[in-house]
Parts: C-alpha cells; sequence; structure tokens
C-alpha cells in the first residue's frame, strides 16, 4: 500500500511539477500477517469501524488445493451446504466477507478467478450467499486478463465483483470487447450471479434436459492402460503380426481426435466370440495386460472389472449416426466445432454424444445463441470452454420451449436448411481439420456465411431481434430459462 501510495506520489508529480512528500513514512499503519480464513477478522477491527473490504485472494482451483486449504475452505461455509469441495479457494473469502458485512454498510470489493461466475460453482456460491446472507452485487467488471507482472506466471482469467447485503442506488457493470481490452461501463438494472444485466437465476445441475430434445450421454471409458488404442501406425504393425485382428479395429475419437481429426483406433473385442479370440495371441495378450491394470489399481470399482477385461468401464455405443460435441474446446473460437459421426465410430469419454439428433438439433447447438449459453454457463479448463451435460445443455432453453411446445416447421426447416450448409461448407475443404475450418484467422468466408444465416435462422425461431450485445442475447435466454424451470 505504502508503494501504491508512492506511486501516485510520482504520477502526481508527472502531472503537476510537484509532488506532498511521503518519504520518510510518517504515518502509523496497522498491519496484521495472518491466515485471512482462521483468523477472526473481528479482532482486527470492529465491523461498525470499517467500511471497505478490499482484497485479491489467492487463486488456486477446487482440483488444486492442497489438504491444509481444502479444510479450511469446508471449515468456513456451513456443513450442510452441499457441492462445497467443487468451490475454488476464493470463494471462501466471499463467505468470509458476507459473515462479516451482517448488519452493517460495509461494501466489499474482491478480485477473483472468474470460475466462480460459471458452471456449477455459481448454483453452489452464489445461491447460498443469495440467501444466507442476502447479498446484492454493486458493480462488477466481467471477464479480463490479468498478466502477473512475475516471471514465469501465466496470465488469469479475473473477474472483480463489488458487493454489499444493502441495495444500492445505482450499479455499474464493466464490460471488456476483448479480454485484453480496456472496461467500458454502464449502469443496469441488475448484475446477476454470471454477471449479466439480467433476472436473478442460479443454474443448477440436472440429470434430464428442460425441453424436448434428446437427451445427451459421455462416450466411453476403457480404462485399458492404453492397452486398445492404436495410432495408425501402430494398427498396421499389429495388424501385420495378427491378421485375423484387423475387423475388431474400429476409428476411436475424442476432442483432440475429432478437432485436429487426427486418426486413433480402438480394438474393440468386447461382443467377439471367445473361440476366435483364443486364436489371436497379441490380443489375448492385451486383453491380458487390461485385466493387470485393473487388478493393480488402487481403486476398487477398477478392481471389479478386472473380471471383464475385454469389455470397457463406461460404453455407450449409439446404433445411428450422432453428434459429437468435444468436452474441451478453445475459447478462441466463434463457436464450439462439433459434428456427426457414424454409429460404428466409437467415441471417447473426452466428448459429449447425443444420439438420436438431428440436423435441426445440430443446427441449434452449432449457433450464436447456443454458444452464447454456453459462454456464461460453462465451466472452464484453464480459459477453455468445458462443455457440460448436466449444467449447460440440460438446462438450454430451445425454440419453442418456453411457449409449451416446439418450434415449428418453418423455422424447424430454415434451420435444417442453414446446418447443412454449414456442413457442405466444412465438405468442400477436406484437407482441413475443424481447428483449421474455425480458426478465426482462416475461417473460411463460406463457412463464415453459412454460420451467419444460420444464427439468423436460429434467432427468428427464438423470436430474437439482435442487438449485436451478448449479455443482451444470454439475458433474453435468461428469461426463456426462468420461465420453463418456474414450476420447479
Amino acid at each position: 500500500m505504502y508503494l501504491a501510495d508512492h506511486q501516485a506520489t510520482l504520477a502526481m508529480e508527472r502531472e503537476f511539477g510537484q509532488a506532498i512528500p511521503r518519504i520518510p513514512l510518517q504515518e502509523p499503519a496497522t498491519i496484521v500477517h495472518a491466515n485471512a480464513l482462521t483468523l477472526d477478522w473481528g479482532e482486527v477491527i470492529a465491523p461498525t469501524d470499517l467500511n471497505y473490504i478490499l482484497g485479491n485472494p489467492p487463486f488456486l482451483g477446487a482440483r488444486i488445493m492442497s489438504k491444509t486449504q481444502k479444510a479450511e475452505v469446508l471449515a468456513i461455509f456451513p456443513k450442510k451446504l452441499k457441492g462445497v469441495g467443487n468451490l475454488d479457494f476464493v470463494a471462501a473469502w466471499y463467505e468470509k466477507s458476507a459473515q462479516y458485512i451482517q448488519g452493517t454498510q460495509i461494501k466489499v470489493g474482491l478480485v477473483s478467478t472468474n470460475s466462480i461466475t460459471q458452471g456449477e460453482q455459481v448454483g453452489i456460491l452464489w445461491q447460498h450467499l443469495h440467501e444466507q446472507y442476502g447479498v446484492v452485487r454493486h458493480f462488477a467488471h466481467r471477464t479480463f486478463k490479468w498478466h502477473n507482472e512475475a516471471r514465469g506466471k501465466a496470465a488469469v482469467y479475473c473477474v472483480i465483483i463489488g458487493f454489499a447485503n444493502f441495495e444500492p442506488t445505482k450499479r455499474y457493470l464493466y464490460s471488456y470487447e476483448t479480454v485484453q481490452g480496456e472496461p467500458v461501463e454502464n449502469e443496469v438494472d441488475n448484475i446477476n450471479a454470471y454477471l449479466v444485466d439480467a433476472p436473478k437465476v442460479f443454474i443448477q445441475s440436472r440429470s434430464k434436459p428442460i425441453c424436448n430434445v434428446p437427451t445427451i450421454g459421455i462416450g466411453n471409458k476403457p480404462i485399458d492402460g492404453g492397452n486398445y488404442l492404436f495410432t495408425t501406425e501402430e494398427k498396421v504393425d499389429f495388424i501385420a503380426k495378427e491378421p485375423n485382428a484387423a475387423k475388431y479395429f474400429r476409428r476411436w475419437v475424442g476432442s483432440q481426435e475429432l478437432i485436429n481429426n487426427v486418426q486413433r483406433w480402438c480394438l474393440w473385442v468386447g461382443e467377439a466370440e471367445p473361440s476366435e479370440l483364443k486364436k489371436l495371441p497379441h490380443v489375448l495378450e492385451r486383453i491380458e495386460n487390461v485385466r493387470q491394470v485393473r487388478l493393480t489399481s488402487k481403486s476398487t470399482p477398477t478392481q471389479k472389472i478386472a473380471a471383464t477385461p475385454t469389455r470397457f468401464h463406461v460404453e455407450n455405443f449409439p446404433e445411428k449416426e450422432y453428434i459429437v460435441i468435444p468436452e474441451v474446446s478453445s475459447e478462441n473460437r466463434d463457436y464450439i466445432p462439433m459434428g456427426f459421426m457414424p454409429s460404428e465410430v466409437i467415441s471417447s469419454n473426452l466428448v459429449k454424444i447425443i444420439p438420436n439428433a438431428t440436423i435441426y438439433h445440430f443446427g441449434v447447438l452449432t449457433s450464436h445463441m447456443h454458444m452464447a449459453w454456453t459462454r456464461t454457463t460453462c465451466g472452464r479448463l484453464e480459459s477453455r470452454y468445458r462443455y457440460s451435460k448436466d449444467i449447460v445443455y440440460n438446462n438450454f432453453p430451445w425454440p419453442g420451449c418456453a411457449e409449451g411446445g416446439e418450434v415449428s416447421e418453418a423455422h424447424q426447416t430454415k434451420i435444417e436448411k442453414c446446418a447443412q450448409a454449414v456442413l457442405d461448407a466444412r465438405a468442400a475443404f477436406p484437407d482441413s481439420s475443424l481447428a483449421d475450418l474455425y480458426d478465426p484467422r482462416t475461417m473460411p468466408p463460406a463457412l463464415q456465411k453459412a454460420h451467419s444465416n444460420l444464427d439468423k435462422a436460429v434467432d427468428q425461431a427464438y423470436g430474437y431481434k439482435d442487438t449485436g450485445s451478448e449479455p443482451d442475447r444470454v439475458a433474453f435466454l435468461f428469461g426463456l430459462y426462468l420461465k420453463i424451470t418456474k414450476n420447479d
């Protein structure tokens, strides 16, 4: 704080030609060096003597905290609150601040990783803070990129949230055209937990879609120690040694394979005749390797499936063509690359799959409308999108759903036509991967135009008039979500 004061003094001198001398330091300061989560803040200063709490708590994800840090977080929150183990470290400072400011006019401003305004953390943390402490957001900076000046430190995607437990006279929301740009201030009516000027809403994890659409699931999880997965070269070598094994190889697709057009293969013998397997010594060797991998695992459930080494831990084989959505993909793309796969292709557990989906469903899912919903509600892996079935897909309000039905046949036909145009535009570049096609720098104009037409068709199906503002679009979707789920 003294350093910041000195920097301000130097800036004043540059601006006005003179400055008030501040060094040597004359003003006393009370500085307490302690663990903020275990210390009783009231012992340092009484809430009645305080106006503001400002902080930049540590940025640690829920999965990378130490046991001590995890215990500190659990001790801060009420024991009855479900899902605390999924909260990032910074969430504990929000809880501690909310407890401390009860019955006061204290205002709090905290810098945080943006993860606490995304995915499942919103429903866990912010609904609790609203209901338990009456927390109200007074201002917020939407996601921006904070570069740490220390060497070797990665940039962090942050938000700043100002709150209290009383209503403000005005609310201000600061948005960034790019995460490295300058903030633009807007006075707004409300700031919800997703940092959008929209009604209060908390998207909860749910097992089924809120609309009448095909169910989504995960792909296949082998738990095989890599014994059933092959590159093209490895597959060729294996078949050269054991030609009769060729019919058991099927293409394998995960997020990387889908996006980057990487060819990988899976040896699938789960439905093979035992008598045939007996004639394939190299296949038998792989099966035995899988059995041993599972037997020596520290996981009891994994040990149990050693009894069926030819089967996967999780199996999901659609009978018809299905949609594949990468679980993790770059935030730099305007659209998550997704597509159709034939039933003979085996998908991994690193993608989400939608059996029984049509080109209409593909069209809505690959639209600007669905992407706006995804960017707001999904979790993140670093800054990349982490698509989820229980938060993103199952809560997504589809066209016509809020009106108690489905989209009109005319709108559906138009979306299908535009979605097919997207697929046709992709097919015109057979040597390019989805990563190439959806890189903003190399996206072909024909594909861009096809997506633009699809976006318009989907907007028309919703009855939405594009304002050019993604927060407005998200606010519109939140309104539909509340209407659909009002009786939940």
